[in-house]
């Protein structure tokens, strides 16, 4: 297939930089004139190589910190960086575009709390503390809920996250008194530090699709919290005190390979739990302070217990070690019942302070 000129044109679009532009034209005669061709700009401009784009008439400002030119030929600019709502009404009755609108908490202040289906994303403390709110509509157009987003909303009750939301930023609903249940669609990948914490009157959490869980504290509640339903798809779980202390139980999907670092620490109402098979390892201090934890079935499938992993698990009585473990961390069984040095298959300084 040969390539015409509306073919190379389309493929230079993605260059990554100005060099790429030139030598194309001085290795392939046949395109020189391709950057003459452009009515845009395919990739942010200096001083330079805007006279190698002489023809462009729509503008694209890439990064804030991308060099603007006004020099009587651009009529129209497209702006891809993140802005703010007021920016964007600003630009657009200059007629230009805004690609990436963040609706602040000063637009809220100015604008009311009905989010434009214009924006993108919901910027840091966005509403934050609005304590009269009790239902709010996100616009499918919105893919991220900032940094302490909806924080201290303690009237909010429900709220529908829409499949466009890829993101949800830490203490998004921090102190949401009033929620009691909650969606996460499947869209989304992130979900911050604390996202949950302090919500007193969550019962039920729903996660379609997250395949990491990475963070602290998320589920960190109130005793109220009863169900957590975790993707079948996830992989590994590793974060501080991902859960909260009052869990008594809490079944790990099969889709497992991984309990990492402290992800159950300081549960003291978690009596029992089933380790699947998929298990591979379990991370340093994942289930430290676990104090009402009686006996645990470790699977063949475990090759190694991390540093301080079943520390202050002060009921922990009956445990099987398969052969499969050939790594005991540091302090691993710390504070455990006595009846549990009887076990052969645990070295002693696993025992130690």
């Amino acid at each position: 297939m040969k390539l015409g000129y509306n073919e190379i044109m389309i493929t230079s679009m993605y260059f990554n930089d100005i060099n790429d532009f030139i030598n194309l034209e001085m290795g392939v005669k046949r395109f020189q004139g391709n950057m003459e061709r452009f009515h845009f700009n395919p990739i942010p401009l200096n001083h330079y190589s805007r006279k190698l784009f002489p023809n462009i008439e729509t503008f694209h400002i890439y990064n804030k910190e991308d060099k603007i030119f006004n020099d009587g030929k651009i009529f129209k600019k497209i702006i891809w960086y993140k802005v703010d709502y007021s920016t964007y009404l600003k630009e657009k009755e200059q007629g230009n575009i805004c690609k990436n609108i963040e609706y602040t908490k000063e637009d809220r202040w100015k604008y009311g709390n009905t989010i434009p289906p214009e924006v993108k994303s919901l910027g840091y403390e966005c509403f934050y503390e609005c304590s009269l709110l009790t239902t709010i509509n996100i616009p499918s157009s919105v893919n991220e809920l900032g940094y302490d987003c909806f924080n201290g909303c303690k009237s909010l009750k429900s709220i529908n996250i829409p499949s466009s939301v890829n993101k949800i930023g830490s203490y998004c609903f921090y102190h949401c008194l009033s929620l009691t249940s909650i969606n996460i669609p499947s869209s989304v990948i992130s979900i911050g530090d604390g996202c949950f914490s302090g919500c007193s009157s969550l019962t039920s959490i729903n996660i379609d699709n997250i395949q990491f869980i990475s963070e602290e504290r998320i589920f960190m509640n109130e005793p109220v919290l009863i169900s957590i339903k975790i993707p079948d798809n996830l992989e590994i779980i590793n974060g501080k005190n991902i859960f909260k202390k009052d869990i008594n139980e809490f079944i790990i999907p099969s889709s497992i390979t991984k309990l990492g670092y402290g992800c159950f620490s300081n549960c003291d109402s978690l009596t029992t739990i089933n380790i699947p098979s998929s298990i591979k390892e379990i991370g340093d201090y994942c289930f430290d302070g676990c104090s009402s934890l009686k006996s645990i079935n470790i699977p063949s499938s475990v090759i190694s217990i991390g540093d301080g992993c079943f520390s202050g698990c002060s009921s922990l009585t009956s445990i099987n070690i398969p052969s499969s473990i050939i790594s005991f961390g540091n302090s691993c069984f710390c504070g455990c019942e006595e009846e549990l040095k009887r076990n052969e298959r645990i070295p002693s300084y696993c025992f130690d302070e």
